[in-house]
């Protein structure tokens, strides 16, 4: 039986740079880092593209992600988890709101911290929130000239 090497040295190059790609990819979404920070809650009325794995940030650099997404069946809104990267501590009184990258670009949940000496606890629930806008809203509102200049 014989076995071409150029062959088996061909695939296991191939198999290398796969294993070394999904281990490449597991970093990148954050896999890796999973049980490195603490868990937020917050009750949003539109989510409109966030889901779970979509970043948190603090002033432009991601702090965090999503983990988990349901609808509260009693106040129809949007209930969230998302993790804080462990060291970085929120005040109690900073907001969340759901914003975008641009015109084009996707969404993401934005921490705007207050300026409370006390910081949120793990579990903690984020009071002040704010959903997400829709483009297309603001669009037709323009468009109809409905802005409420009157």
């Amino acid at each position: 039986m014989s076995h071409n090497t150029t062959e088996v040295l061909t695939g296991g190059l191939v198999l290398a740079a796969a294993i070394g790609f999904a281990v490449y990819a597991g970093q990148v979404a954050g896999l890796s880092s999973a049980g490195s920070g603490y868990e937020l809650t917050a009750s949003f009325r539109s989510l409109e593209g966030v889901g779970v794995g979509t970043d948190v940030r603090l002033a432009g650099v991601k702090i965090g992600t999503v983990t988990g997404v349901d609808l509260n069946a009693e106040t129809f809104r949007a209930d969230t988890r998302f993790s804080v990267l462990e060291g970085i501590q929120v005040p109690d009184d900073s907001s969340v709101i759901i914003s975008s990258e641009g015109l084009l670009g996707g969404n993401f949940v934005e921490v705007m911290p207050g300026g409370s000496p006390y910081n949120f606890e793990p579990g903690d629930e984020v009071l002040d929130t704010q959903g997400a806008v829709s483009l297309i809203s603001l669009l037709v509102k323009f468009v109809s000239g409905s802005g409420g200049d009157s």
